[in-house]
């Protein structure tokens, strides 16, 4: 099978980052992208800007690609998803070229001529890729390895605390986002909802508090399904990436403030529609009502249907790669960062199939890019025949400074082994410090 490509699935960071370390080892690969142009995905969050700084989020073997061509990387500040696209990533995949197929699904990859069941010679038999183009032309391609770096974007979480969507929520689904905001002047003046702990729903937090402060009128609700924010106000000085630093200090002022209002121990069960907009009812029956606008950022979850045919290894929490999972698990590690993981974590029963990037971490929010990049360096090598450099970890990550993980789910007054907690917010907007404990923000 020596002849056959290897198939990178996705042609996002880790996608992209993944080729470039194909390329340079010389191995012939082909990546498969569903949208029309490179990073689809990071386009669609093109508004936001990213915690991480130019020099984290480029690949050592994408710069060296890419120095021949003029193109310079990068060397400070904190870039905008459509300036990672612009700057770096669409550069990358012009490197690329032909190689990669946009406006190509990935509708199932499988062991040719034998479906998950089959065990007899299925070592000896290449992959099978099946794709659809965007006329509708269906193929396969196949490979002698696969690397699904297809991510998570696709399949964001309902606002359903059970993780399904509540009751009611799929009638309202016009009234619901699941997607940070960009423009949200539409809302003015009206009461609007951020459903999520993490920071997906504090930038929407964010972005939604500027327009109460510019339009009176304008009431913002956070509901957290824990039991205390104390995890959630941010890290503060202690997080080596200050964008995420300041994102922490900038939502404790707002909150402070009183421009958000923060109920803590609400768990959605259902949405309901009345005369006056949305009603939102909680678990323990709590209501929230006269809701014009829901943004459910609660997370996202890999889509692992097109591999059901194929012997694949995933954490029964997570969703996560199993070789990983005790190392990223947000029940147990609430705080800091997670170490490099490479192929030998990676490995999958199915020989020759890699799991990498978002999609690996399964529901952990923990991921950054220069932890895809490192899987997929190691990935690129042992699929090159490098076992050695495979097996080198060649990753320094910035320590977060954050609580990350749940700590107790129920618990009032959190959990995190940071520095303690300098807000405490219930059901109330908060009115009241701690005199004690002294607070710092930032509020450019």
């Amino acid at each position: 099978m020596s002849e056959l490509p290897i198939v990178v699935i996705g042609a996002g960071p880790q996608g992209l980052a993944a080729a470039a370390h194909l390329v340079e080892r010389r191995e012939d690969v082909v990546v498969l992208e569903r949208g029309r142009g490179p990073a689809a995905a990071v386009s669609e969050w093109g508004h936001v800007r990213l915690f991480s700084a130019w020099p984290e989020l480029t690949d050592a073997a994408a710069r060296r690609l890419l120095e021949p061509t003029g193109w310079t990387a990068p060397t400070a500040g904190c870039p905008t998803g459509a300036q990672w696209v612009s700057d770096y990533l669409a550069p990358l995949a012009g490197a690329l070229g032909e190689r990669i197929r946009y406006g190509t699904a990935v509708t199932g990859v499988a062991r040719q001529g034998r479906d998950k069941v089959v065990e007899s010679g299925r070592r000896n038999q290449p992959f099978v890729v099946h794709t659809l183009d965007t006329d509708g032309s269906e193929s396969r391609i196949r490979a002698r390895a696969v690397i699904d770096a297809s991510g998570t974007w696709n399949l964001p979480h309902p606002a359903g605390a059970d993780g399904f969507p509540a009751v009611g929520e799929a009638a309202a689904s016009d009234l619901i986002s699941y997607r940070i905001p960009d423009d949200v002047s539409e809302l003015a003046g009206s009461h609007v909802v951020v459903v999520g702990a993490g920071h997906s729903a504090t930038h929407a937090v964010l972005r939604l508090s500027e327009l109460a402060r510019r339009s009176p009128g304008t009431r913002v609700t956070w509901l957290l399904r824990r039991g205390s924010a104390a995890n959630v106000l941010g890290g503060g000085a202690g997080d080596q990436l200050p964008e995420r630093a300041a994102l922490g200090s900038r939502v404790s002022k707002v909150v402070h403030d009183g421009v958000v209002e923060v109920v803590t121990g609400f768990r959605v069960a259902e949405f309901r529609r009345d005369g006056r907009g949305l009603v939102i009812v909680a678990e323990d029956g709590r209501e929230m009502a006269e809701i014009a606008h829901v943004f459910a950022l609660t997370g996202f979850r890999p889509d692992t249907g097109i591999l059901r045919e194929l012997r694949i290894d995933l954490d029964p929490a997570l969703d996560a790669v199993a070789g990983i999972a005790s190392e990223i698990d947000p029940n147990i590690h609430s705080c800091g960062s997670v170490g490099a993981t490479g192929a030998r974590q990676l490995t999958q029963p199915e020989e020759g199939l890699f799991i990498v990037g978002a999609k690996s971490y399964g529901r952990a929010p923990t991921f950054l890019a220069l932890t895809g990049y490192e899987q997929v360096r190691s990935v690129a090598a042992h699929l090159a025949g490098d076992h050695e450099g495979a097996a080198r970890n060649e990753l320094t990550l910035p320590a977060t400074g954050v609580c990350g993980g749940s700590g107790d789910f129920d618990d009032n007054a959190g959990s995190c082994c940071a520095a303690p907690a300098v807000l405490q917010i219930g059901r109330t907007p908060l009115t009241t410090l701690d005199p004690a404990r002294s607070l710092t923000l930032e509020t450019s």
